[in-house]
């Protein structure tokens, strides 16, 4: 029997993690398309005139198991992946990539969707489901409805090369992480790095049968390196090993592959009647043209870039005092951490003790029931997929509303970073409000066997970032699965996660949860008020790298052709020169591992991160100036979040918060 393809009878159909074996994955694939194929058989086989409720709403309702299938596959496949998985993999995202096209190009369903989107003036819709219909239409003409035949085939054939190459990207860059460690064995060689940053690096040597002490590419354990390592040699070899990821013409190099998948992305934007991808994808987005991004990005560049060049000054008066004249970037994070601590007496290890994992996960918790009124109680009674991961109910008052898988710490088969997730999406149907399965996924330090998980600052924002994702997709309440939760605009999608971030910097709620793990202690008022001071600290250069990053990922998208005579290195040194700090080293690039554009869905979309950080400054100074817990303006927020994509965000933020947002609020959180 295949799990995968029966109803789950799980306390509240969640995932049978513990029945699944990775040989039911691929036949279940197999299968369900089939099934999801005779459901859409079914619609455009109706001999009734196409009408919201037969067509466009019987489509948002099909492939149900289907898309809960791929949830737990795909979310595996990043969590918790393996050789077997990442084969499976292979074999099955051009078959997903064959059947969606297969549905794209329906000419039968098209024509009934078309005939319902021709009379929609006459429908008398509400306006979800008016959502529903343009977002459906759109997406047809979008995925090439309204090409002839010869060139739906070329744009099918497109559509499969760019889901295996943009696979193979992600697991070139995870493999490429993997494959180096530094192993030391005297400790001289870690002076300046925490005893408790080097417990972590012994029990890394002993997992591979090591003495002494082992610093791998993944944060947790590279990050702490290059900040506090005295050793020169030593952070600029790992800054050298980190910046070679992919980019060491070794068997894991993607320089040919990001040529390839840009090339296929623009024969695509072509092919369906747009100069370029970045027209292509900015369409959908709030910002809507290329050319408002690059307005957006260079005027934000012009502001910011004084203020970076004057903290760039500072650091490199300090490397002076060491005997450092020529300052790089693999200097930054230990001299930036100096003068942190110089400017604000803030050491991330000193505050370390005071943000336990638990603690800080109370906190979000705490926020979320002051916020919004729900409660999280951790239960036993779920399957997971790690012994690592904890599950909690979410309910409000007294009402089940969503389950909640966290799973915290790094291991070889999760990729770097942090993220929130769905394994299943909110919807309305037959009477019933069906609820969500979210999940929170970061690489947080391990407990060790004398000390619990004990995070830095930054890993402290980092949780509040992706609960105040995961709370967008708790709070959805739509009626249909592919217009809830984060089911929104690209550059709209960061808002509720940047903004859960303001509250890590309130005084008055920090010292709500910074204690002692050990005392019970409240972190001192002062330091509290120093990290409350430090929010701008290095905003100028953090500013510039962010920017960096969407021009990059912008002229990758808008510059036709322009890859063709360059390397992928040249590339990127030109299109980023204006926001680089440091000199560029030739040994290191950023694209072959930026998969954010080149695997996840950021391509043409980086940008949004600042876009969504004009958004939450804006939001976060409303409840500024009412109080951040005031309940009437949380209230509408709330609206805001359970609205997903049904309306336009811009309407959506204008109803929260009376006014278009303003890039003035951002520049003044960041530089006063």
């Amino acid at each position: 029997m295949n799990p995968l393809l029966e109803k789950f009878k799980t306390k509240y159909t969640s995932s049978p993690f513990s029945d699944i074996k990775e040989e039911h994955y691929l036949p279940a694939f197999q299968e369900l398309i089939k099934t999801s194929e005779k459901e859409i058989n079914e619609i455009t086989s109706n001999p009734e005139t196409p009408t919201f409720e037969n067509t466009i709403e019987a489509m948002a309702f099909s492939g149900e198991q289907l898309d809960r299938v791929s949830s737990i596959f795909f979310n595996l496949n990043s969590a918790e992946t393996n050789d077997e998985i990442q084969k499976i993999a292979q074999d099955v995202s051009p078959l997903l990539t064959e059947f969606s096209s297969k549905i794209s190009q329906n000419e039968k369903l098209f024509e009934r969707i078309k005939n319902v989107y021709d009379q929609k003036d006459t429908l008398s819709l509400n306006d979800e489901q008016e959502m529903l219909l343009n977002e459906t239409y759109k997406g047809f003409v979008r995925s090439g409805a309204l090409l002839n035949e010869e060139d739906k085939k070329k744009l099918e054939k497109i559509n499969m090369d760019l889901s295996v190459k943009s696979l193979q990207f992600g697991q070139n860059a995870l493999a490429s992480t993997n494959a180096y460690f530094r192993h030391i064995t005297d400790k001289e060689e870690l002076k300046g790095i925490p005893e408790a940053i080097l417990q972590q690096y012994e029990e890394d040597a002993k997992e591979k049968g090591l003495e002494g002490y082992v610093i791998t590419l993944q944060y947790p354990s590279y990050l702490p390196a290059m900040t506090y390592a005295e050793n020169r040699e030593l952070r600029k070899e790992l800054a050298l090993a980190n910046g070679k990821k992919s980019f060491d013409g070794g068997e894991f190099d993607n320089q040919n592959l990001i040529k390839e998948i840009v090339k296929l992305r623009q024969e695509k934007a072509e092919l369906l009647g747009y100069k370029n991808f970045a027209d292509f994808v900015l369409e959908e987005r709030m910002a809507q043209s290329p050319a408002k991004v690059f307005e957006f990005l260079n005027e934000l560049l012009d502001k910011a870039k004084p203020y970076a060049q004057k903290e760039i000054e500072e650091l490199k008066s300090l490397a002076k005092a060491d005997g450092i004249d020529d300052i790089q970037s693999y200097d930054h994070a230990f001299y930036a951490e100096k003068l942190r601590k110089q400017k604000f007496d803030i050491d991330d290890e000193e505050l370390k003790p005071y943000f336990q994992l638990e603690k800080v996960q109370e906190a979000v918790f705490g926020l979320g029931k002051k916020l919004f009124g729900l409660e999280f109680t951790e239960i036993n009674n779920i399957q997971k997929y790690h012994e690592d991961v904890k599950t909690y109910e979410i309910t409000e008052n007294g009402n089940y509303k969503a389950l909640l898988y966290a799973d915290y710490h790094p291991r070889k088969g999760k990729r770097a970073g942090a993220w929130m997730t769905s394994y299943k999406n909110q919807y309305k149907k037959d009477g019933e409000n069906s609820r969500p399965h979210i999940s929170v996924v970061c690489n947080f330090t391990k407990p060790t066997k004398d000390t619990p998980s004990l995070l830095t600052f930054q890993e402290v924002t980092t949780l509040f970032h992706e609960f105040g994702h995961a709370l967008h997709g708790v709070l959805a309440d739509t009626q249909y699965p592919n217009l809830s939760g984060t089911s929104v605009k690209w550059d709209f999608v960061e808002l509720p996660s940047q903004f859960l971030e303001n509250y890590c910097y309130e005084p008055e709620f920090l010292k709500t949860f910074a204690r002692h793990y050990q005392t019970g202690e409240v972190l001192p008022t002062e330091k509290i008020e120093k990290l409350s001071q430090s929010k701008s600290f290095m905003e100028g250069y953090q500013t510039l790298r962010q920017l960096g990053f969407g021009l990059l990922d912008m002229a990758y998208h808008t510059e036709v052709g322009a890859l063709e005579n360059k390397s992928v290195k040249e590339f990127e040194v030109d299109k980023t020169a204006a926001t680089n700090l440091y000199p560029a080293n030739p040994e290191t690039a950023a694209s072959p591992s930026f998969s954010h554009i080149f695997q996840g869905g950021y391509s043409a979309g980086y940008y949004s991160y600042k876009w969504a950080e004009v958004l939450d400054a804006d939001a976060f100074q409303y409840f500024k100036e009412n109080g951040i817990f005031n309940p009437e303006i949380a209230e509408k927020y709330k609206i805001l979040l359970s609205s997903g994509g049904t309306k336009n965000p811009m309407d959506l933020y204008k109803s929260f918060r009376g006014t278009e947002p303003k890039v003035e609020s951002l520049l003044k959180r960041a530089f006063g």
